[in-house]
């Protein structure tokens, strides 16, 4: 089973390395159902970075476990996913999993967060900041926009997920194959939970049965978030924009 790991990168030259230094150091987990290892590969979007990304990017090249896309011009991380997400398919991958290049995320929960698909129970993986792992103490007002905006998503798409604007994210392929996004910065995550919670899933043996909703779960992770002085990218716009993209795509649904 082939495992698809997600990046988008953009102006990562110092964490760069130690990011992929850090998921080679964790194994990929192994699949209940031939207990073998998944077959991990990193699909690494250069999103029009202007720094020395490019050039750690020409380092890894070479790796069989690599994939790497480019972007001429910064689009935006949204872009950044599409590009990944469309890589992964064609590369044949059975579970996607999306991971930032910037430390916040720890690879180690790769494992956690991916048992409820490898058991069979979950099409789609939401990680959770907020339930029971550590997590670095750092802005007020980014965890109070936090709060309001998974409430508002919460009472459009009637699940009760505790922190929508996490970025890990695990999908099965039958998901990922539903999916379009469209929105090109950090709107992307609220657009991926409300397009998550129309998603259906068809029977796997073509019988009668009506094609039933996407089996969502939510995983705790822990986070070590950044500063903007040590590079945070997101700021109050895009907090605005995420209550746009609640309002836009769920009314799509």
């Amino acid at each position: 089973m082939k495992l698809a790991i997600l990046i988008p990168i953009y102006n990562e030259e110092k964490l760069l390395r130690d990011a992929v230094a850090r998921l080679d150091a964790v194994p990929p987990p192994t699949d209940p159902a031939s207990n073998e290892r998944l077959v991990r590969r990193l699909v690494l979007v250069d999103d029009g970075s202007t720094d020395g990304t490019g050039a750690i990017l020409d380092e890894l090249a070479p790796r069989p476990d690599v994939l790497i896309v480019r972007h001429p011009s910064n689009k935006g991380k949204g872009a950044a996913l599409k590009s990944a997400l469309h890589a992964a398919l064609a590369d044949g991958a059975d579970i996607l999993l999306i991971h930032d290049a910037d430390l916040e995320y720890d690879p180690a929960d790769h494992a956690s967060v991916l048992e409820p698909i490898l058991s069979g129970r979950a099409d789609a993986v939401i990680g959770t900041r907020f339930l029971g792992r550590s997590h670095r103490v750092l802005y007020f007002w980014h965890y109070a926009a936090n709060r309001l905006i998974t409430l508002f998503s919460n009472m459009l798409t009637n699940l009760n997920l505790s922190d929508i604007e996490c970025c890990t994210k695990a999908l099965t392929r039958r998901v990922a194959q539903q999916l379009t996004i469209s929105e090109p910065r950090f709107g992307v995550e609220p657009e991926l939970i409300a397009k998550l919670s129309s998603i259906r899933i068809s029977s796997s043996d073509h019988s009668s049965e009506s094609p039933r909703p996407a089996r969502i779960y939510e995983v705790a992770v822990s986070y070590a978030g950044r500063t903007y002085a040590e590079g945070k990218k997101i700021t109050w716009r895009d907090g605005i924009s995420a209550l746009r993209c609640i309002i836009v795509y769920n009314m799509l649904r």
